[in-house]
Parts: structure tokens; sequence; C-alpha cells
């Protein structure tokens, strides 16, 4: 998943981009408002991690632009101001939740899965294709019981694929959503990642999940007979 971190705070930035990394999402990071406008309004994030004071425009006047815009990524709010009325004035403008400074990694991932769970209830803890499983709170993958060890991007790709299966997925959607604005796409990282994915997940002795779809990109799926 991609998300939007909107702060100005070059050291608050790096905590929560940091943090979110670890937990395997992709981050990109707005310095202020209109870079935040301009971002969110040209690429898709699954949610947005927003300081209400930033230069340029406001957090509460960048998400109200995106609101009438039709733009509906959910919106976590972050302040130092603690006062009703702020926190008011964040959710009317079409925040989704509202986090007071100083606050904990720990909490903010925790509201940014409860949000993404309430926006897609199509969301479920554990994902599974043939005998393929995905953990979602646990963050581990097994096939036919025993274990996978996955790094964060190895991870973020499967379960991009096991989500859509069993449409196929094109590697411009998996760049936008496993890499962050920095990336090139003139790359063939993606082909490299989906080949570390299948000497994992498709060993030899066992039935190949992962498909390339020619002129499309790839999708998990049970081969046809």
């Amino acid at each position: 998943m991609r998300i939007l971190v909107a702060e100005d705070e070059a050291k608050v930035a790096g905590h929560i981009r940091k943090g979110l990394q670890e937990a395997g999402y992709a981050v990109d990071v707005a310095v202020d408002g209109p870079e935040a406008l301009w971002l969110a309004g040209n690429h898709p994030y699954d949610a947005m991690v927003c300081d209400v004071m930033m230069p340029g425009q406001d957090g509460i006047t960048v998400v109200r632009q995106l609101r009438r815009k039709g733009i509906n990524t959910p919106v976590i709010f972050l302040t130092a101001r603690h006062e009703l009325a702020d926190r008011v004035a964040g959710l009317d403008a079409g925040g989704d939740d509202y986090l007071p400074k100083p606050f904990s990694m720990i909490e903010l991932l925790a509201r940014l899965r409860a949000l993404l769970r309430r926006q897609r209830p199509d969301l479920v803890d554990r994902l599974r294709v043939a005998d393929l499983e995905l953990d979602l709170l646990a963050r581990t993958a097994r096939r036919t019981g025993i274990e996978i060890a996955l790094t964060n991007r190895e991870f973020a790709l499967l379960e991009l694929l096991m989500a859509s299966s069993p449409k196929p997925v094109s590697k411009t959607a998996i760049i936008e959503h496993v890499w962050d604005q920095h990336f090139d796409s003139g790359t063939n990282v993606v082909n490299v990642y989906v080949n570390y994915l299948r000497a994992k997940i498709d060993p030899p002795g066992v039935v190949p999940l992962i498909q390339t779809i020619r002129g499309v990109g790839y999708a998990l799926r049970e081969a046809a007979p």
C-alpha cells in the first residue's frame, strides 16, 4: 500500500516515513501544502497522513480542496493543537481521523490499519490463494503450512497480487503501490522482485501460482488445468 505523508518538519517526516516503511508501506513525503495537493491529486494513495500546520496551505485547506475534486483518499490529521474546535474543523473538512502530537508510531500504525479497514470493508486480516496464506497483521506468509521469509518489499508485492487475485496486475499498478514517487520506472526491478517471489512462493515440486500475463503484467492464481 502507498501512503502520502504531508509534514513540513523534516525530523517528524523522517520518523513517520521510517516507521511506515518498516511496516511495509511505500511512502511519499510532501513538505508543504501545495506539494501535498499536487501529489494527492496526481497519484493513487491508499491513505494520507497530513499535518495541519504546513507552509503554503494548511492541511485542512488541502484536504478540503481534495474533497471538492472528488478525491476521497482517507486522511489522518496530525497536529500540535488539541482544542476541540480544531479537531472538529479537520473532520468537517473531510478528514477521517485525528492524532495529536506527540504521538507514538505504534498508535499511528494502528489507526492507519483501522482506517483502511473502514474504507475497504473487503480488506481482511488474512489472504489466501490455493495453499498460500498471507497474514497481514503478523506479516507472515505460509505455503503448505511452511513459513516463507519475505522482505518488506516482497511482502507488499505479494499482498497486492493476492488482493487482486485472480485478476492480473499491471507493472504500472505495481510500481504505483509498492514503490515511492522517486522510483525509476525505466528499470526492470519489478521483474526482479517477481522472480524473487517466484523463488520463494513457487519452488520446485509445487504448482506455480505467479503467472506472467504477456502485455499486461502478473497474476497470482492457480494454473488452468
